[in-house]
């Protein structure tokens, strides 16, 4: 099953790209001169196939799970703060929550391995079970678990785009899984755990040290294979770093925009991209984590975040805020005029526009 979504993935409308570029350059402005707008809704005409797209409908999907990694005090939180928080989702108290509801965007929760029992008709029951192994002692997971677990982000992802969304975000919520996304970041990038690895929510020195050491631990006992990304999840990563991947995935199957959020969510998309390169041309980066791997692992992807907030909290925090950049971007394109349209003669431009690079971010 897992195969029949990797290989379908499908590169962009080359020519609905080139429309909207067209269009682009002929309204009522100088050539380029909206930057990076121009270009994010250049590349949702090659994901659409139309000139137009439609950002009203958006979701951000929410896996939660814990790490059994945990037990080696490489958090400044304690365990059941996934548990608590997962719940605090469903009463719209948290900072996704906030900023979901400002920028009108739906919230999907998924538990996917949270290490207790959550009955809630808010979340999502997809538990393969209650937290994965502790990496520095044996691997997260089984390579069939690892399956599972993408494969419910997949389908988390082809369930709303049915549903009409029509971009989604990819959070999470697990505490620990900072360390993991470093360990599985140090896999497939083949950096040291010290470029790696960050404070998280706030270590102190000492256990910055350990949280070092673990993740060192962790990719010495369990050998994971960077050419196989399904064996880098299973050894040292989590199951919400697995479904997020997954999420990517069933995003650019559906043909939808994904966004990533911040450092967990930017490992998620370079695991995705791993399984298949395509799923890349589907995302978009929202924000530069604070968090120390942010850069390594978006610069491995290959992307560049278009916000700079200095922003650590995870949670698809980030999402809604690209999505307002992107309802930008669409207006642009939706009401703004022509030169025609606007009665101006443009032959003034004709010069500026032969020296302008007018190529799409990232292709």
């Amino acid at each position: 099953m897992l195969k029949k979504y990797i290989d379908g993935l499908n590169p962009l409308y080359g020519d609905a790209m080139a429309k909207a570029q067209t269009r682009l350059d002929g309204l009522v402005k100088p050539p380029g001169s909206l930057g990076e707008l121009e270009t994010i809704v250049a590349r949702l005409a090659g994901i659409s196939g139309e000139v137009h797209y439609d950002t009203s409908k958006r979701c951000v999907i929410v896996m939660s799970s814990d790490n059994g990694v945990v037990c080696e005090g490489v958090s400044a939180a304690p365990q059941g703060v996934t548990y608590a928080q997962t719940i605090n989702f469903t009463k719209g108290i948290t900072g996704i929550n906030a900023l979901a509801k400002q920028f009108n965007t739906d919230l999907i929760v998924v538990d996917v391995g949270i290490n207790g029992d959550i009955d809630h008709p808010q979340i999502i029951n997809k538990k393969i079970r209650k937290g994965t192994s502790n990496i520095a002692k044996q691997p997260a997971m089984n390579l069939e678990e690892a399956e599972q677990a993408v494969i419910v982000g997949i389908e988390a992802a082809i369930n709303v785009a049915n549903d009409g969304y029509k971009i989604i975000g990819v959070g999470e919520m697990g505490i620990g899984n900072t360390t993991t996304s470093a360990a599985v970041l140090c896999a497939l990038a083949g950096i040291t755990p010290e470029q790696a690895t960050g404070k998280g929510a706030g270590l102190s020195e000492e256990a910055y040290r350990r949280k070092i050491d673990v993740i060192q631990m962790a990719l010495d006992f369990n050998k994971p294979n960077a050419a196989d990304p399904l064996d880098v999840l299973a050894k040292v990563g989590g199951f919400d770093i697995a479904a997020m991947a997954g999420v990517f995935i069933g995003g650019a199957y559906m043909r939808v925009p994904v966004v990533i959020d911040g450092f967990i969510s930017v490992v998620a998309a370079l695991v995705a991209s791993r399984f298949n390169p395509l799923a890349k041309e589907y995302m978009f980066a929202s924000h530069s984590s604070f968090e120390q791997g942010y850069r390594y692992a978006a610069k491995t992807l290959g992307v560049s975040p278009y916000l700079n907030l200095n922003m650590r909290l995870g949670e698809g925090s980030g999402c809604p805020l690209m999505f307002a950049v992107m309802d930008g971007a669409c207006a642009i394109m939706r009401d703004m005029s022509t030169f025609e349209q606007g009665n101006i003669d443009e032959e003034y431009l004709e010069e500026m526009r032969d020296g302008a690079d007018f190529h799409i971010r990232g292709m």
